[in-house]
């Protein structure tokens, strides 16, 4: 079998450097959020999509996935506020507007008055590479957030009733929903909880309203600091065929406390990694996601410059290559 991975990498939405970079690295296909703000249009606007969608497809690029979906519109929902219902509507206008667009996936979350965290942005890693970290014991005194404290069974409530008036609008529109697991995966982080922090709990959520468009991504770093073994983890959630969106990175340490690593310098055996991927048949979409701030950058953007993203991509398409001509059997 021929591993058949459409590698995507995160482009900001207005031409840059990276554009054409990924293009002379074989890339196709670009991850971009909807830019939100007092001076944006509404983030579910067709005419704004479109712009964005044109401004890719100009440059010879596809836009193939939304991450994240829009905080303005999904954040209530996730905290179950009383004006849910009408962020709902946002959302599957959204959806509707992505299908004709031929938009086909939407990477979401559940990490509700929190997104990702990290506690760090300069830890040195290999070579002196400056890396990302997280160290649950630097919040030990934190305060709780003005949400207060939000249990695990309030977020699966309100996931579930989310689930269930999106889904039918992506299976119309064929669109493909992707929750990612919570980062760091664990519970709770200043009183509110976090459901996404094991391989089963994803699974749980595309048990909970099953459909061929409700899935995951499978962001590997995270994963790996839930103490898991990735290539178990690709076989378990890859076997239902829901996995749409890949994160393709690695961490040394556990959930309370980890760093992020170069692609090939972290505690997961990639290339089993990469045979997990094919052994479950995924087609989806990869991108390498947080890497290391090289020499010579200036970590204005941690975890997105430039280096480490041409080594992980060049790292990446060597494994698939080489499984694909029996090397990594």
């Amino acid at each position: 079998m021929t591993l058949s991975i459409k590698i995507a990498d995160a482009l900001p939405p207005t031409p840059s450097p990276m554009w054409d970079l990924c293009k002379q690295m074989g890339i196709t296909d670009a991850v971009c959020s909807v830019p939100e703000g007092p001076d944006q249009p509404p983030p579910w606007d067709f005419d704004h999509l479109f712009r964005l969608n044109q401004r890719f497809a100009d440059a010879g690029l596809r836009w193939s996935v939304i991450e994240s979906a829009p905080a303005a519109i999904q954040e209530p929902i996730k905290l179950g506020l009383p004006e849910r219902d009408r962020h709902i509507d946002q959302f599957n206008q959204l959806l509707e507007n992505m299908g004709r667009l031929g938009i086909e996936v939407i990477c979401h979350n559940w990490m509700a008055g929190l997104s990702w965290m990290r506690t760090s942005f300069a830890l040195r890693g290999r070579g002196g590479a400056l890396v990302t970290g997280y160290d649950h014991s630097a919040l030990a005194n934190a305060p709780l957030t003005r949400w207060g404290e939000i249990s695990e069974s309030q977020l699966w409530e309100n996931m579930h009733y989310f689930l269930e008036a999106v889904v039918p609008v992506a299976e119309q529109n064929g669109v493909r929903l992707a929750v990612h697991p919570d980062d760091p995966p664990i519970s709770p982080i200043r009183g509110i909880a976090r459901i996404l922090t094991s391989p089963e709990a994803m699974k749980r959520v595309i048990d909970l309203v099953p459909s061929p468009n409700n899935g995951v991504t499978l962001c590997q770093g995270t994963v790996s600091s839930m103490g898991v073994d990735i290539p178990s983890a690709i076989k378990l959630l890859g076997s239902t065929g829901r996995v749409f969106f890949v994160h393709f990175r690695d961490v040394r340490g556990g959930p309370e406390r980890f760093t992020e690593t170069f692609q090939d310098d972290g505690q997961t055996d990639m290339a089993a990694a990469i045979r997990a991927y094919e052994e479950v048949g995924f087609d989806g979409y990869l991108r390498v996601d947080h890497v290391p701030t090289m020499a010579s950058e200036d970590n204005d953007s941690p975890g997105y410059e430039t280096l480490g993203r041409l080594f992980a991509v060049g790292y990446v398409r060597g494994l698939i290559d080489a499984t694909n001509h029996g090397a990594l059997t």
